[in-house]
């Protein structure tokens, strides 16, 4: 640094601008550059020590030695700006450089998603009933005891509950063992008591957990409540909602069986999908598994819906969607249904949809 400030000629300018073009040349990374910096511009660098010589400089000289250092001082910023922006630049390129993919090269194929074979059956159920002219009902999953159990005849101490094994959140709410639970708001809910054709699906929850059960699986529950429906309107109904859902070569045997909901009931079984109804470990060797249970609505349940059983009748029926899934897609577990393991689930592709 001179000794002398001679303010009225350019011996500093140019001393600044000589020594600021000596130090940038070459500089190709930000260490380097941010080194130099704080050559010129830091605590004891070259431009700041010029700017505590001006009390040396006499009064009226002071505004243009301040503007002498303000010119050199922008010049130093704006060739540290031009290559700081070079810099960068060269690092962006450098890197797209290394990370350049070459779209020559053959692809790995892009996977493509699917629904979820228990979602895919759902759309097919409601879309088979919705083609017979019955609404698509939703409902709570956190239930009342009073419509998941007494307005379907399940009185407070009946030992259907026990069967059930439910999950109860307090003595008043329960996770729904069912969607029925939606009939009897549906009964209730209709004004004028107008006949009712309707189907509920929706997840339930049980203690339940073996292959063929699940302790929270799908459910569809369907209701239809009219004048002069008999037992063969429910035999038929169920005939065709398995052999549209599953195939026209399905088996359906019905049994006898107690509901407390309905009178008389049925079971519904269909024939085996793994043997074809040979008989087999999953069958337990009879050929069937059961699939659905149903009956005539139980008067008092149509008399607690608002609906006079000397009048109307009707039939409901019920079936796991997680157990259609596996008649209809061949799946020997129901557990496989949650697992997400992406070798079953690219089974299920956009291809069987189009």
């Amino acid at each position: 640094m001179p000794k002398q400030i001679q303010v009225g000629k350019e011996t500093i300018i140019q001393e600044a601008k000589k020594l600021i073009e000596e130090k940038l040349i070459g500089i190709n990374s930000m260490e380097e550059l941010n080194a130099i910096k704080s050559e010129f511009l830091g605590k004891k660098g070259f431009i700041t020590e010029l700017q505590g010589l001006i009390k040396e400089v006499e009064n009226d000289k002071k505004k243009e030695f301040g503007m002498k250092l303000n010119e050199v001082k922008s010049l130093f910023n704006s060739k540290y700006e031009e290559i700081k922006s070079k810099i960068e630049e060269d690092i962006i390129n450098k890197r797209l450089e290394e990370e350049a993919i070459d779209v020559t090269l053959p692809s790995d194929g892009i996977c493509t998603g699917s629904l979820h074979p228990f979602n895919r059956i759902i759309e097919e159920v409601e879309d088979l009933f919705v083609s017979m002219g019955y609404d698509v009902v939703d409902g709570p999953e956190l239930e009342t005891d009073e419509y998941c159990f007494k307005r379907l005849n399940v009185p407070e101490g009946h030992p259907a509950r026990d069967m059930q094994d439910t999950f109860y959140i307090t003595n008043e709410y329960l996770l729904r063992t069912q969607t029925s639970s939606s009939q009897a708001h549906t009964m209730e809910d209709s004004i004028s008591k107008e006949p009712i054709r309707m189907i509920c699906p929706g997840k339930v929850y049980r203690r339940d957990d073996d292959a063929t059960h699940s302790h929270q699986f799908g459910q569809v529950e369907g209701l239809v409540v009219d004048k002069d429906i008999s037992l063969a309107d429910l035999k038929g109904t169920l005939e065709i909602f398995a052999k549209k859902l599953i195939g026209e070569n399905t088996k359906v045997r019905f049994r006898p069986s107690y509901f407390p909901f309905t009178e008389p009931s049925v079971e519904v079984d269909l024939s085996c999908f793994k043997c074809g109804g040979k008989g087999c470990n999953l069958c337990k060797g009879t050929g069937f598994i059961e699939v659905l249970g149903a009956g005539m609505v139980h008067p008092d349940v149509l008399r607690m819906g608002g609906y006079d059983p000397k009048v109307y009748t009707g039939f409901a029926f019920g079936t796991g969607l997680d157990r259609l899934a596996m008649f209809k897609y061949n799946i020997p577990d129901i557990r496989y249904l949650y697992t997400n393991d992406i070798r079953m689930l690219k089974q299920f592709d956009r291809k069987d949809e189009e």
